[in-house]
Protein backbone atom coordinates (compact mmCIF):
# COMPACT_ATOMS: atom_id res chain seq x y z
CA UNK A 1 0.00 0.00 0.00
CA UNK A 2 1.48 3.53 -1.17
CA UNK A 3 1.55 5.87 1.80
CA UNK A 4 -1.00 8.30 0.24
CA UNK A 5 -3.83 5.18 0.03
CA UNK A 6 -2.72 4.59 4.00
CA UNK A 7 -3.38 7.60 4.98
CA UNK A 8 -6.77 8.16 2.41
CA UNK A 9 -7.95 4.92 4.13
CA UNK A 10 -7.41 6.00 7.38
CA UNK A 11 -9.77 9.59 6.66
CA UNK A 12 -12.00 7.77 4.79
CA UNK A 13 -12.67 5.42 7.50
CA UNK A 14 -12.97 8.79 10.03
CA UNK A 15 -15.11 10.26 8.04
CA UNK A 16 -18.20 7.37 8.72
CA UNK A 17 -17.03 5.48 11.83
CA UNK A 18 -14.92 8.43 13.76
CA UNK A 19 -15.65 10.09 16.96
CA UNK A 20 -16.50 13.54 16.61
CA UNK A 21 -18.21 15.11 19.28
CA UNK A 22 -16.02 14.28 22.63
CA UNK A 23 -15.57 17.16 24.96
CA UNK A 24 -12.32 18.15 23.37
CA UNK A 25 -13.14 18.09 19.84
CA UNK A 26 -15.72 20.91 20.20
CA UNK A 27 -14.98 25.05 20.60
CA UNK A 28 -10.82 23.38 19.58
CA UNK A 29 -8.30 25.77 20.78
CA UNK A 30 -5.01 24.98 21.55
CA UNK A 31 -5.64 25.46 25.09
CA UNK A 32 -8.26 22.96 25.16
CA UNK A 33 -6.28 20.52 22.67
CA UNK A 34 -3.26 20.39 25.17
CA UNK A 35 -5.68 19.66 28.07
CA UNK A 36 -6.86 17.05 26.82
CA UNK A 37 -3.86 15.62 25.47
CA UNK A 38 -2.20 15.77 28.78
CA UNK A 39 -5.23 14.13 30.22
CA UNK A 40 -5.35 11.39 28.29
CA UNK A 41 -1.49 10.25 28.49
CA UNK A 42 -2.05 6.71 30.10
CA UNK A 43 -5.72 7.19 30.56
CA UNK A 44 -8.73 6.14 28.73
CA UNK A 45 -11.48 8.19 27.31
CA UNK A 46 -14.12 7.56 29.01
CA UNK A 47 -11.89 7.91 32.57
CA UNK A 48 -10.59 11.33 31.33
CA UNK A 49 -14.43 12.86 30.18
CA UNK A 50 -16.20 13.94 33.41
CA UNK A 51 -11.92 15.00 34.91
CA UNK A 52 -11.89 17.44 31.62
CA UNK A 53 -15.85 18.72 31.92
CA UNK A 54 -14.89 19.49 35.43
CA UNK A 55 -10.90 20.84 34.56
CA UNK A 56 -12.62 23.01 32.00
CA UNK A 57 -15.25 24.27 34.02
CA UNK A 58 -13.25 25.39 36.80
CA UNK A 59 -10.12 26.45 34.62
CA UNK A 60 -11.77 27.71 30.92
CA UNK A 61 -8.61 29.69 29.98
CA UNK A 62 -4.58 29.01 30.26
CA UNK A 63 -4.84 32.35 32.44
CA UNK A 64 -7.44 30.46 34.65
CA UNK A 65 -5.29 27.70 35.50
CA UNK A 66 -2.43 29.92 35.59
CA UNK A 67 -3.66 31.96 38.36
CA UNK A 68 -4.43 28.77 40.31
CA UNK A 69 -3.10 27.64 43.17
CA UNK A 70 -1.15 24.36 42.63
CA UNK A 71 -3.48 22.93 45.39
CA UNK A 72 -6.65 23.59 43.74
CA UNK A 73 -5.10 21.87 40.04
CA UNK A 74 -4.14 18.59 41.94
CA UNK A 75 -7.54 18.94 43.87
CA UNK A 76 -9.27 18.85 40.38
CA UNK A 77 -6.33 16.06 38.74
CA UNK A 78 -7.11 13.58 42.24
CA UNK A 79 -7.64 10.21 40.75
CA UNK A 80 -6.14 10.86 37.57
CA UNK A 81 -2.81 9.41 38.44
CA UNK A 82 0.28 10.05 37.50
CA UNK A 83 0.70 13.49 39.23
CA UNK A 84 3.40 15.13 37.55
CA UNK A 85 1.53 15.57 34.67
CA UNK A 86 -1.14 17.85 36.99
CA UNK A 87 2.15 19.94 38.41
CA UNK A 88 3.76 20.43 34.64
CA UNK A 89 0.32 21.34 33.19
CA UNK A 90 0.38 24.43 36.13
CA UNK A 91 3.75 25.27 35.01
CA UNK A 92 3.15 25.24 31.63
CA UNK A 93 -0.03 27.83 31.56
CA UNK A 94 2.16 29.93 33.78
CA UNK A 95 5.06 29.77 31.25
CA UNK A 96 2.65 30.60 28.10
CA UNK A 97 0.87 33.60 30.38
CA UNK A 98 4.05 35.20 31.31
CA UNK A 99 6.48 34.18 28.74
CA UNK A 100 4.30 34.27 25.58
CA UNK A 101 1.58 36.08 26.32
CA UNK A 102 -0.97 33.83 26.71
CA UNK A 103 -0.40 32.57 22.80
CA UNK A 104 1.15 28.82 22.53
CA UNK A 105 3.78 28.69 20.52
CA UNK A 106 2.89 28.17 16.54
CA UNK A 107 5.22 25.11 16.18
CA UNK A 108 6.28 21.78 16.92
CA UNK A 109 9.57 23.17 17.92
CA UNK A 110 7.79 25.79 20.46
CA UNK A 111 5.50 23.67 21.96
CA UNK A 112 8.04 21.01 22.78
CA UNK A 113 9.96 23.46 24.79
CA UNK A 114 7.20 24.30 27.25
CA UNK A 115 7.17 22.66 29.97
CA UNK A 116 5.30 18.78 29.85
CA UNK A 117 5.24 18.85 26.40
CA UNK A 118 6.81 16.32 24.16
CA UNK A 119 7.21 16.10 20.43
CA UNK A 120 4.15 13.64 20.10
CA UNK A 121 1.74 16.29 22.15
CA UNK A 122 3.18 19.02 20.63
CA UNK A 123 2.39 17.35 17.49
CA UNK A 124 -1.27 16.73 18.19
CA UNK A 125 -2.13 20.49 19.23
CA UNK A 126 -0.29 21.57 16.19
CA UNK A 127 -2.00 19.49 13.60
CA UNK A 128 -5.59 19.67 15.62
CA UNK A 129 -5.33 23.65 16.62
CA UNK A 130 -3.28 25.09 14.22
CA UNK A 131 -3.60 23.30 10.87
CA UNK A 132 0.26 22.69 10.77
CA UNK A 133 1.18 19.10 9.31
CA UNK A 134 2.83 17.30 12.28
CA UNK A 135 3.27 13.83 12.95
CA UNK A 136 2.19 12.33 16.12
CA UNK A 137 3.30 9.13 18.01
CA UNK A 138 1.57 8.27 21.31
CA UNK A 139 -0.06 4.68 22.16
CA UNK A 140 -2.52 3.99 19.59
CA UNK A 141 -0.91 5.45 16.39
CA UNK A 142 2.63 2.93 17.57
CA UNK A 143 0.24 0.44 17.80
CA UNK A 144 -1.67 1.03 14.58
CA UNK A 145 2.14 1.24 12.74
CA UNK A 146 3.84 -1.46 14.64
CA UNK A 147 1.05 -4.48 13.78
CA UNK A 148 0.68 -2.92 10.28
CA UNK A 149 4.22 -3.05 9.14
CA UNK A 150 5.10 -5.77 11.66
CA UNK A 151 7.91 -3.79 13.20
CA UNK A 152 10.13 -6.05 15.62
CA UNK A 153 11.56 -4.45 18.70
CA UNK A 154 10.13 -2.65 21.71
CA UNK A 155 8.89 1.17 20.35
CA UNK A 156 10.85 2.54 23.39
CA UNK A 157 14.02 1.49 22.36
CA UNK A 158 15.87 4.71 19.96
CA UNK A 159 15.97 2.12 16.98
CA UNK A 160 12.05 1.57 16.97
CA UNK A 161 11.14 5.08 17.91
CA UNK A 162 13.22 6.45 14.96
CA UNK A 163 11.51 4.52 12.93
CA UNK A 164 8.61 5.05 14.04
CA UNK A 165 9.06 8.59 13.68
CA UNK A 166 10.57 8.33 10.11
CA UNK A 167 7.03 6.39 8.89
CA UNK A 168 4.36 8.63 10.98
CA UNK A 169 6.30 11.62 9.21
CA UNK A 170 5.67 9.94 6.10
CA UNK A 171 2.21 8.41 6.16
CA UNK A 172 1.00 12.08 7.53
CA UNK A 173 -0.72 13.79 4.47
CA UNK A 174 -0.15 17.30 2.86
CA UNK A 175 -3.90 18.16 3.52
CA UNK A 176 -6.42 17.19 6.51
CA UNK A 177 -4.22 17.09 9.07
CA UNK A 178 -6.48 17.43 11.87
CA UNK A 179 -8.68 14.86 10.45
CA UNK A 180 -5.78 12.50 10.05
CA UNK A 181 -4.35 13.00 13.34
CA UNK A 182 -7.54 12.21 15.29
CA UNK A 183 -8.29 9.47 13.03
CA UNK A 184 -4.87 7.62 13.81
CA UNK A 185 -5.56 7.95 17.25
CA UNK A 186 -9.30 6.85 17.09
CA UNK A 187 -8.38 3.64 14.67
CA UNK A 188 -5.67 2.56 17.86
CA UNK A 189 -8.23 3.23 20.61
CA UNK A 190 -11.63 1.70 19.36
CA UNK A 191 -10.50 -1.12 16.49
CA UNK A 192 -6.49 -1.49 16.92
CA UNK A 193 -6.58 -2.44 20.92
CA UNK A 194 -4.06 -3.40 22.89
CA UNK A 195 -5.86 -6.97 23.75
CA UNK A 196 -8.76 -7.78 20.96
CA UNK A 197 -8.45 -5.97 18.15
CA UNK A 198 -11.26 -5.82 15.89
CA UNK A 199 -9.16 -6.99 12.44
CA UNK A 200 -12.64 -7.84 10.90
CA UNK A 201 -13.72 -4.21 10.20
CA UNK A 202 -10.61 -2.58 10.07
CA UNK A 203 -10.04 -0.40 6.89
CA UNK A 204 -6.15 -1.28 7.09
CA UNK A 205 -6.65 -5.36 7.27
CA UNK A 206 -6.05 -6.38 3.86
CA UNK A 207 -2.42 -4.99 3.53
CA UNK A 208 -1.38 -5.26 7.87
CA UNK A 209 1.39 -7.54 7.83
CA UNK A 210 0.63 -7.80 11.72
CA UNK A 211 -2.45 -9.56 10.43
CA UNK A 212 -1.18 -11.79 8.26
CA UNK A 213 1.32 -13.35 10.53
CA UNK A 214 -1.50 -14.39 12.22
CA UNK A 215 -1.14 -12.78 15.65
CA UNK A 216 -1.12 -9.08 15.63
CA UNK A 217 -1.54 -8.72 19.36
CA UNK A 218 2.25 -9.64 19.52
CA UNK A 219 3.08 -6.52 18.37
CA UNK A 220 4.15 -3.65 19.53
CA UNK A 221 6.38 -5.95 21.00
CA UNK A 222 6.54 -5.77 25.48
CA UNK A 223 9.07 -4.25 27.19
CA UNK A 224 11.87 -6.11 29.07
CA UNK A 225 9.97 -7.20 31.95
CA UNK A 226 12.05 -6.82 35.35
CA UNK A 227 10.40 -7.86 38.42
CA UNK A 228 9.06 -4.55 40.50
CA UNK A 229 11.29 -4.32 43.88
CA UNK A 230 8.55 -4.01 46.94
CA UNK A 231 9.20 -1.17 49.69
CA UNK A 232 7.00 -0.94 52.52
CA UNK A 233 6.01 2.51 54.56
CA UNK A 234 3.24 2.78 57.80
CA UNK A 235 0.86 5.53 57.45
CA UNK A 236 -0.31 7.55 60.63
CA UNK A 237 -3.85 8.49 60.51
CA UNK A 238 -3.82 11.21 63.01
CA UNK A 239 -7.20 12.54 64.31
CA UNK A 240 -8.11 14.98 66.85
CA UNK A 241 -10.61 14.81 69.16
CA UNK A 242 -13.15 16.93 66.63
CA UNK A 243 -12.53 14.07 63.88
CA UNK A 244 -10.22 16.07 61.65
CA UNK A 245 -7.32 13.62 60.21
CA UNK A 246 -3.92 15.13 59.90
CA UNK A 247 -2.03 15.72 56.29
CA UNK A 248 1.07 16.98 55.32
CA UNK A 249 2.26 18.12 51.99
CA UNK A 250 4.92 16.18 50.14
CA UNK A 251 8.05 17.57 49.01
CA UNK A 252 7.40 19.07 45.39
CA UNK A 253 9.61 15.99 43.51
CA UNK A 254 9.08 12.45 44.18
CA UNK A 255 6.05 9.96 44.42
CA UNK A 256 3.32 12.11 44.91
CA UNK A 257 4.67 15.64 44.91
CA UNK A 258 3.28 18.55 45.87
CA UNK A 259 0.45 16.68 46.99
CA UNK A 260 -1.21 15.78 50.85
CA UNK A 261 -0.65 12.72 52.95
CA UNK A 262 -0.64 11.28 56.28
CA UNK A 263 2.30 11.29 57.68
CA UNK A 264 4.86 8.22 57.71
CA UNK A 265 7.15 6.14 59.64
CA UNK A 266 9.54 3.45 58.91
CA UNK A 267 7.83 1.16 61.63
CA UNK A 268 4.30 0.92 63.23
CA UNK A 269 6.58 0.85 66.57
CA UNK A 270 7.48 4.83 65.95
CA UNK A 271 4.10 5.73 65.46
CA UNK A 272 4.29 7.43 68.90
CA UNK A 273 6.65 9.55 67.39
CA UNK A 274 4.78 10.94 64.97
CA UNK A 275 2.37 12.14 67.83
CA UNK A 276 4.78 13.53 69.88
CA UNK A 277 5.63 15.23 67.26
CA UNK A 278 2.61 16.50 65.49
CA UNK A 279 0.58 16.86 68.83
CA UNK A 280 3.17 17.60 71.85
CA UNK A 281 2.06 14.43 73.75
CA UNK A 282 1.48 10.37 73.70
CA UNK A 283 -2.02 10.15 75.04
CA UNK A 284 -4.34 8.44 72.14
CA UNK A 285 -5.96 5.04 70.87
CA UNK A 286 -4.25 3.44 68.54
CA UNK A 287 -5.26 0.73 65.86
CA UNK A 288 -3.31 -0.91 63.34
CA UNK A 289 -5.15 -1.23 60.12
CA UNK A 290 -4.98 -3.79 57.27
CA UNK A 291 -1.91 -3.85 54.98
CA UNK A 292 -2.67 -2.94 51.24
CA UNK A 293 -0.43 -2.58 48.32
CA UNK A 294 -0.49 0.58 45.88
CA UNK A 295 1.42 0.06 42.86
CA UNK A 296 3.63 2.24 40.67
CA UNK A 297 5.08 2.33 37.59
CA UNK A 298 8.82 1.12 39.21
CA UNK A 299 7.61 -0.45 42.45
CA UNK A 300 5.48 -2.09 45.03
CA UNK A 301 4.43 -0.04 48.14
CA UNK A 302 2.91 -1.75 50.94
CA UNK A 303 0.98 0.20 52.81
CA UNK A 304 0.58 -0.32 56.81
CA UNK A 305 -2.12 2.42 57.91
CA UNK A 306 -1.87 2.92 62.33
CA UNK A 307 -5.62 5.26 62.99
CA UNK A 308 -4.27 7.12 66.12
CA UNK A 309 -7.49 8.84 67.90
CA UNK A 310 -6.00 11.52 70.18
CA UNK A 311 -7.55 12.10 74.07
CA UNK A 312 -6.35 15.47 74.00
CA UNK A 313 -6.13 19.01 72.60
CA UNK A 314 -2.56 19.28 70.19
CA UNK A 315 -0.37 21.11 72.38
CA UNK A 316 2.22 22.59 68.98
CA UNK A 317 1.79 24.87 66.80
CA UNK A 318 2.05 23.55 62.75
CA UNK A 319 3.76 24.97 59.66
CA UNK A 320 2.05 25.92 56.30
CA UNK A 321 2.29 22.06 55.16
CA UNK A 322 0.57 21.00 57.48
CA UNK A 323 -3.72 20.42 57.74
CA UNK A 324 -5.99 19.16 59.76
CA UNK A 325 -8.22 17.72 57.12
CA UNK A 326 -12.20 17.97 57.79
CA UNK A 327 -14.09 14.34 56.12
CA UNK A 328 -17.62 16.37 56.93
CA UNK A 329 -16.72 19.41 54.74
CA UNK A 330 -13.48 18.22 52.97
CA UNK A 331 -11.05 21.03 51.66
CA UNK A 332 -10.36 21.45 47.66
CA UNK A 333 -6.50 20.11 47.80
CA UNK A 334 -4.82 17.26 45.79
CA UNK A 335 -4.94 13.89 47.62
CA UNK A 336 -2.55 11.14 46.81
CA UNK A 337 -4.58 7.86 45.81
CA UNK A 338 -4.19 5.80 48.88
CA UNK A 339 -4.89 8.77 50.64
CA UNK A 340 -8.30 9.06 49.33
CA UNK A 341 -8.74 4.90 49.73
CA UNK A 342 -8.20 5.42 54.11
CA UNK A 343 -10.62 8.69 53.89
CA UNK A 344 -13.13 6.50 52.74
CA UNK A 345 -12.21 3.39 55.44
CA UNK A 346 -12.37 5.65 57.77
CA UNK A 347 -15.58 7.61 57.13
CA UNK A 348 -17.12 4.58 56.85
CA UNK A 349 -16.01 3.11 60.14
Amino acid sequence: MKDSAFSETVLAWYEVHGRKHLPWQQNITPYRVWVSEIMLQQTQVATVIPYYERFMASFPTVEALANATQDDVLHHWTGLGYYARGRNLHKCAQTVVSEYDSEFPRSVEGLSDLPGIGRSTAGAIASISMGIRAPILDGNVKRVLTRFYAISGWPGTTAVEKQLWEIAGRLTPEHSHQQYTQAMMDLGATLCTRSKPACGICPLQPDCQGYAEGNPTQYPNSKPKKEKPVKSTVMVILENEQGELLLKQRPQSGIWGGLWSFPEVGDTAETEQVLLSEAGHTRAETQVLNTFRHTFSHYHLDITPVHVKMKRPAATVHENNVHWYNTSSPSAIGLAAPVKKLLTLITQE
